[in-house]
């Protein structure tokens, strides 16, 4: 599997698998196919109350500790420095291991420098290997990793063809943090997975269009999870490395980026009432 190395040494896979909305239980059996298929690298949240059928998985498979690459996330109830660190406890205790490979906060909400510092403090009692954000544009990624000590080592981020974030990358770049993609095939919205460009230049590889939009982002530098529970469309989208697109197939896709989200903005009042009254 091909890695990145984040700004702390530590070498991340830059393609794994997401649990985004998949219940516990589901949850234990897909990842547990992914395993199979040959993904070490699973991302889950305290959101999303699976932690456990991850754990569970990991735990089941019989392959070492050291051969996966676990991350979570931070939800913002759990939010301020006491808080976090506590509900780090709870997602090691969910996980079944003795350390997290990757932390991140969630949202860019509440008291999110308090939990950023329990994150730290997490990190130097060696109970995670790397911390850093999600959903952090780039006004408030700034400021966070301005002022705070250890500086993020992800910032996950809405990342597909049609909206590559090529500006946040920009200041991702000044701190050394990589960009790793939530929703990497937009969910199929507009349209991907027909979208001219990505299923012409597949034909040529003989791959489907999610294929090629995984291999852009991955040649890109960009780190992604896509999600399935159907195991042929794991081994499908995990089998992206055995063709290079070309600079002028580069180009074209690049032409495909909106720099506008598909879902919401964190920036958008509407959208911060919505997530925040989640915790009420």
């Amino acid at each position: 599997m091909q890695t990145v190395k984040l700004n702390n040494g530590i070498d991340m896979p830059i393609l794994g698998f997401g649990v985004y909305q998949v219940s516990n239980q589901e949850t234990e059996r897909a990842v547990s196919d992914a395993i199979s298929v040959g993904y070490r690298m699973f991302d889950t949240a305290q959101a999303y109350a699976n932690e456990e059928g991850v754990g569970n998985a990991i735990k089941k498979s019989g392959i070492d500790r050291s051969e996966f690459f676990v991350v979570t996330k931070i939800w913002i109830s759990n939010y301020g420095e006491d808080k976090a660190y506590q509900s780090i406890l709870r997602s090691l205790e969910k996980l079944q291991t003795d350390y997290i490979d990757l932390l991140l906060l969630h949202q860019p909400f509440n008291d999110y420098y308090g939990a950023y510092r329990a994150m730290e403090r997490a990190y130097r009692e060696g109970k995670v290997r790397s911390i850093g954000v999600s959903n952090f544009y780039a006004d408030r990624f700034v400021d966070l990793a301005h002022f705070v000590e250890i500086k993020p080592a992800i910032n996950q981020m809405e990342t597909h063809v049609f909206n590559q974030q090529s500006e946040l990358k920009k200041y991702l770049d000044k701190y050394n943090t990589h960009l790793m993609a939530w929703g990497p095939f937009a969910e199929g919205r507009n349209n991907m997975f027909k979208n001219e460009t990505l299923v012409a230049i597949g034909e040529r590889y003989n791959k489907s269009s999610a294929q090629t939009a995984l291999r852009f982002l991955t040649q890109e530098g960009v780190i992604v999870i896509p999600k399935s529970v159907r195991k042929e469309r794991m081994e499908q989208n995990f089998n992206v490395f055995d063709f290079k697109l070309m600079q002028e197939e580069l180009a074209q896709i690049r032409a495909l980026d909106t720099k506008k989200s598909l879902f919401f903005s964190h920036q958008d009042p509407q959208t911060v009432e919505m997530i925040i009254n989640l915790i009420r």
